[in-house]
């Protein structure tokens, strides 16, 4: 009966103890991290080759604007499958037109920077020469 008496003191002692001691928030601390951006790189060497970084470029023969040399048609379509209003005078804003090009990039996947760089520039053979360029600053 002692033992028993024992036993149930010490537990309940332990039960106060650790309760004691609890944190009084019941939240965990996650150290935090930086975002995956995949294209990032991609991004940056055609941003040399298009535009030299320029975000307010403009090529008068192509109609191409901004950061990513965005043509009219491209726009046409970007806006025809997303369902938006952008207009060329947008392109000159760099996060929109980021988001339009990785539109375009996320159709192909992450890994595939040729393939997305060759799109991006058009079709054919002069896509090729493009790819070499875009590859240099990669």
């Amino acid at each position: 009966m002692i033992y028993r008496r024992k036993i149930v003191f010490i537990g309940s002692f332990l039960l106060l103890t650790f309760n004691a001691f609890a944190p009084e928030r019941k939240e965990v601390a996650i150290p935090g991290s930086h975002p995956v951006e995949p294209f990032r790189r991609l991004i940056s060497a055609i941003g040399i080759v298009e535009t030299g970084y320029d975000t307010l470029a403009y090529n008068p023969e192509e109609e191409a604007t901004g950061y990513f040399q965005i043509r009219p048609i491209r726009l046409e379509d970007y806006n025809r499958r997303t369902g938006s209003s952008y207009t060329m005078e947008d392109m000159f804003n760099y996060r929109i037109s980021e988001r339009i090009f990785l539109y375009y990039a996320s159709l192909v996947g992450p890994y595939d920077f040729e393939t997305i760089a060759r799109r991006w520039n058009g079709s054919g053979e002069q896509t090729i020469a493009y790819w070499q360029r875009v590859k240099e600053h990669l």
